[in-house]
């Protein structure tokens, strides 16, 4: 990928990105691999490589610069430089990111000030969906100028026309988090649609998906294959986010269990499955719970035929990691963005043997990726 800003020594964020992208994917393989495959050696399928451009479907933008001139993009030090073609977002978010910038600027939106401490607009967030439809979100340090984005809503719509969905989040706090406790809505609609392999998955503002859209509908059809080969009557999905696997594997033999510890994204996962008329108790049900992951096998009766386990980069529980192996889950499918914490569990869950597995590329020019492993007990 040809980025000026990394020409210019603008921007270094794509660590990788003067290596020949079939060498990235090879170099995630060999260390993915050197973590699992003295575990049990699975089957390993071929990489999913993503696009090198234009793949990321959220653009988080620091805000920085002055009244009627921001900056959207990232802090050198405690100066911004300005991202907004930054190559690895799409048209229809580059676009926004533009029109944002001159909302700004004519709203005249105080940006922060991170070395004076001072200012309200912090960050601006923007999410696309396939469709190109938009989710925005300012980040402020208080309500003081909410006013002056409620007041020009028809403005903001018609330099942003795609956006859907609009929100303020509150951040008063001085430290390196970009999320406060408290989002105000600014528009009728709450959700934006995220169309992925036919399912229009629900996304709240709060709520976490998948920052590569092409390769997370190859992640979920993946799973979803060994999900069906295993053919269960039964299956939890933990850390289920807005239910992507979990709707994925929907079944009319088949009772799905979702838990995620995030209110926001239970509601979004419940709305998606209404709106695929997907019963919430019997056989083909899919039903949703607001609760932690680890806390799961004890709050529901009974054991699944299969596990799907989605951790953050600290990987599972070591509690959870001993009642799924001491468990009759006969098959568990662990996709995981941390090869090490992915490793660290399997040797706590050593009569569930890997069999197959797949490296997914979410984030080309770094060295993050996500990997998919089905495991089977035995």
């Amino acid at each position: 990928m040809e980025c000026g800003y990394y020409n210019r020594d603008l921007c270094h964020s794509c660590t990788a990105i003067e290596v020949a992208y079939g060498r990235q994917l090879e170099r995630k393989q060999e260390l993915v691999r050197g973590l699992v495959d003295p575990l049990g050696s699975p089957g390993w399928l071929a990489p999913v490589a993503s696009a090198e451009a234009g793949f990321r479907n959220k653009a988080k933008m620091v805000v920085a610069g002055e009244v009627g001139a921001p900056t959207l993009g990232i802090l050198d030090g405690t100066r911004g430089t300005d991202l907004r073609d930054c190559p690895l977002y799409p048209a229809p978010v580059t676009r926004a990111l533009h029109a944002l910038g001159e909302f700004i600027s004519r709203v005249r939106l105080l940006p922060y000030d991170v070395a004076k401490r001072r200012g309200e607009l912090k960050h601006v967030v923007v999410t696309g969906s396939p469709e190109g439809r938009l989710m925005v979100r300012f980040m402020l340090r208080s309500t003081r100028q909410l006013p002056k984005i409620r007041e020009n809503m028809d403005l903001l719509h018609e330099l942003v026309p795609a956006a859907d969905v609009v929100s303020v989040n509150l951040q008063p706090e001085h430290k390196a988090v970009i999320e406060g406790p408290e989002e105000i809505l600014l528009t009728e609609r709450s959700e934006l649609v995220m169309t992925v392999n036919g399912i229009g998955l629900r996304v709240r503002p709060r709520s976490f998906f998948q920052t590569n859209t092409a390769v997370t509908e190859r992640l979920y059809a993946q799973v979803a294959e060994w999900v069906s080969a295993a053919d269960p009557v039964s299956v939890w999905d933990l850390y289920c986010g807005v239910g992507g696997f979990a709707l994925h594997v929907a079944d009319p033999a088949r009772e799905v269990v979702g838990t995620e510890i995030s209110p926001e994204a239970v509601a979004s996962a419940r709305d998606t499955a209404r709106a695929m008329g997907l019963p919430e108790a019997g056989p083909g049900s899919v039903r949703f719970l607001a609760d932690d992951a680890a806390a799961t096998p004890a709050d529901l009766p009974g054991t699944p035929e299969l596990a799907i386990v989605n951790p953050p980069r600290r990987g599972l529980d070591a509690s959870l990691c001993a009642w799924l192996e001491g468990s009759a889950v006969g098959h568990a499918v662990y996709s995981s963005c941390n090869a090490k914490t992915l490793a660290r569990d399997l040797r706590r869950m050593p009569s569930l043997r890997p069999v197959e597995a797949r490296l997914l590329d979410m984030f080309p020019h770094t060295g993050h990726y996500e990997a998919a492993v089905l495991l089977r007990r035995g």
